[in-house]
């Protein structure tokens, strides 16, 4: 379960007031449940993601969590660019504590990435599209009780990105998902409820349509 607890977090602006994303955010979100994430640009839902996954930390207020939660799929802020892919790899799982697995856990990584030798080249030499696929396959190695994604489901050329969608797919049921897109219809095919961010405050819905129905709502006025 994760529970969000006066959650809030506002970002300082040269001039005038700060800009607040969240104001004392309170929801709970059962084990194994999927929730997409909606509101306009610069709601706070990429924000909300790195304080839900512990990348980022709000102002005020807290996230509890009692399940394994994963950093948001395809986030590559811990990439060398001097090191491989493979040494990349191998780094991860080194602060994962899967030492002991590495040479598989690896394995799985460069099959799901489809870069071929370019694994043992320099991440730095890679192509924006090649780091985006090394950033995914690292994210899914590993299992989590939770995964967290951000609009990832963009990532890649047409095959690539239907092998993410259907590996997200076979997460449902077993793993939760809290994921942001900008894909009506993928939001539909992978979520059972919604969270719509709204003006700093956070809106609840037990079914993912009604918070659709409800963010073009809010979109329209």
């Amino acid at each position: 379960m994760i529970v969000a607890e006066h959650l809030t977090k506002k970002y300082p602006t040269r001039a005038g007031p700060p800009h607040w994303v969240l104001r004392d955010v309170n929801f709970t979100i059962p084990p194994r449940l999927s929730v997409g994430i909606l509101g306009k640009n610069g709601a706070g839902k990429s924000t909300l993601l790195r304080i839900i996954a512990g990348t980022d930390h709000p102002t005020s207020g807290m996230v509890r969590r009692d399940v394994r939660v994963s950093w948001p799929v395809g986030f590559g802020g811990g990439l060398q660019g001097s090191l491989t892919g493979r040494q990349n790899a191998k780094f991860v799982c080194r602060i994962q504590g899967r030492e002991s697995e590495a040479d598989e856990i690896m394995q799985r990584m460069q099959d799901f990435a489809e870069i071929g030798t370019a694994f043992d080249e320099p991440v730095k030499t890679y192509s924006s599209g090649m780091k985006a696929r090394l950033q995914f396959a690292m994210s899914l190695a590993f299992e989590f009780d939770v995964y967290i994604s951000d609009e990832v489901t963009a990532v890649g050329d047409a095959n690539f990105r239907k092998k993410a969608l259907a590996h997200f797919q076979s997460l449902v049921g077993k793993a939760g998902l809290i994921m942001v897109s900008h894909n009506e219809q993928t939001l539909k095919d992978y979520c059972k409820a919604g969270l719509l961010l709204h003006e700093g405050q956070a809106y609840w819905y037990d079914e993912i349509g009604d918070a659709i129905d409800a963010y073009k709502a809010k979109s329209a006025t």
